[in-house]
């Protein structure tokens, strides 16, 4: 095995274990999209008292992922590939993840502290996978993104100047973001430690381009196991920092941050599955991809904010009683929009004529 891939595991599977240990709530040392909804919070998007804080693992994985971007040589400011269905595919990523009470990274993280709902979220995000592969085979493009010049390179620094911005704002306790007083957004390690495990995160998260729906879509496609094999690096190493710890908790009932709305569980994690596909990466790689100058990837990243605030105003995320009757219905009605844009956004092959 890749000494890389071994090291990345380690770093996110361990580091998410040490983050719980130093006051993050319970299997939630990472997760791509619960911790950019607390910054959602953070900024006022949505209104939920409790899940408001500007997570430092969030602005370490841009921070990290530009910054050995920058030393690598290879970052390179680039987009303009259908922006909207990014931001609506970004919003879809956001509300099914939100149903299930977790990305698909965090789904592993739970199911390595013993929680079981993972399984049946993990099972949807496959599916979901599968789907979107069907439509790759059958020509879906969102068109080919342009390399920024000139006066145009600015626009790859944003995502790593608004994570920046906000660094020094939740260190500085900045007037204009919001701080849980109690609930899990006042549940966080200290900023320095969350900060510097963001970005070794960040950077190796970048360096071997470690995204779990590419990881079962290269699967799907050619066989190519390489990208899943940090995440079963990551599993043991959170498993074996879960046992050591006494945070291992075998069961579906009574895990922090879930519920056990199976049907639900996998069909959340399914929309997230089928839209990162369609997106060309889930959560983490598109946060990853937008630290490196992306803004494809930035414009998505701005769409699961956008998903954080519709889902939690208008009541359609998960809680630890269940899923609504909203989320319920956001869940069908994302489903249904992200596989109608996956059948629109079809190549039309054009046949060959005969006889020429």
């Amino acid at each position: 095995m890749n000494w890389l891939i071994a090291i990345t595991g380690v770093v996110f599977g361990l580091g998410a274990v040490l983050l719980v240990k130093f006051g993050n709530p319970g299997n939630y040392g990472f997760c791509a999209a619960c911790q950019l909804r607390d910054i959602a919070g953070a900024l006022g998007i949505h209104s939920v008292a409790t899940l408001q804080y500007a997570r430092p693992e969030i602005i370490g994985f841009i921070l990290g992922a530009f910054g050995l971007s920058r030393l690598s040589g290879e970052f390179r400011p680039r987009g303009g590939s259908n922006p909207l269905i990014r931001f609506i595919l970004g919003m879809a990523m956001m509300m099914g993840a939100l149903v299930f009470l977790g990305c698909p990274l965090r789904a592993i993280l739970r199911v390595a502290g013993g929680d079981l709902n993972g399984l049946t979220a993990l099972a949807g995000f496959i599916a979901g996978i599968g789907v979107g592969v069907v439509f790759l085979k059958q020509g879906f493009n969102l068109g080919r993104s342009h390399v920024y010049t000139g006066s145009g390179n600015i626009t790859g620094y944003l995502a790593a100047a608004a994570a920046l911005v906000l660094l020094i704002a939740v260190s500085t306790g900045a007037g204009f973001l919001k701080f849980s007083a109690n609930g899990p957004g006042a549940m966080h390690a200290p900023i320095i430690i969350s900060l510097i495990a963001g970005l070794a995160a960040g950077a190796l998260a970048g360096r071997t381009r470690m995204c779990l729906s590419g990881g079962f879509r290269d699967f799907m496609l050619v066989r190519d196991t390489s990208l899943l094999k940090i995440y079963g690096v990551m599993f043991l190493a959170a498993l074996a920092g879960n046992l050591y710890f006494g945070f291992f908790k075998l069961g579906f009932e009574n895990q922090p941050l879930s519920h056990t709305m199976h049907v639900w569980n996998f069909f959340g994690l399914f929309l997230t599955g089928l839209a990162a596909t369609l997106a060309g990466g889930c959560p983490l790689r598109q946060m990853i991809m937008a630290g490196e100058g992306n803004i494809d990837a930035m414009i998505c990243v701005l769409g699961m904010l956008a998903g954080a605030g519709v889902a939690h105003n208008l009541n359609a995320a998960g809680s630890a009683a269940g899923v609504g009757i909203n989320g319920q219905i956001a869940v069908v009605a994302g489903i249904v929009i992200v596989a109608a844009l996956g059948y629109a956004y079809r190549e039309k092959l054009v046949p060959v004529s005969k006889g020429v």
